[in-house]
C-alpha cells in the first residue's frame, strides 16, 4: 500500500512542476520572449497545454473572472498540496510497512 502511495505522491509532485512550466511558458508566449513560429516551441506550448488544460478549464469556469489575470494554476496548486496532505496525514499513517 505504501508503494502506491509513493507513485501518487510522486505523480503529483510532477504533476506540480508541469502546471509550474505552462504558467512560466505562457508567461514567455504572452510577452514574445519565445518565437511561437519555432516548431519545438510550439510542440512544447502543445504538449504543456494539452496536460494542463483539461484539469485547469474546470477551475477557470469555477472561478470569477479577475480581468487579465488567470488564478486557476494557483488553485490547482493549492488542491495538489491539500491531496497531497491529506495522503501524508491520514494515509501513511494506516498503511502497513
Amino acid at each position: 500500500m505504501r508503494a502506491i502511495l509513493d507513485v501518487i505522491t510522486i505523480a503529483l509532485n510532477l504533476y506540480m512542476w508541469i502546471v509550474i512550466a505552462s504558467a512560466i511558458f505562457s508567461w514567455l508566449y504572452a510577452f514574445n520572449v519565445v518565437n511561437p513560429r519555432n516548431q519545438v516551441v510550439s510542440m512544447i506550448g502543445n504538449a504543456l497545454f494539452q496536460m494542463t488544460e483539461p484539469v485547469l478549464r474546470p477551475i477557470r469556469n469555477f472561478l470569477p473572472s479577475f480581468g487579465g489575470l488567470d488564478v486557476s494554476p494557483i488553485v490547482l496548486y493549492l488542491i495538489i498540496i491539500l491531496i497531497q496532505q491529506i495522503i501524508y496525514r491520514y494515509a501513511y499513517p494506516l498503511a502497513p510497512f
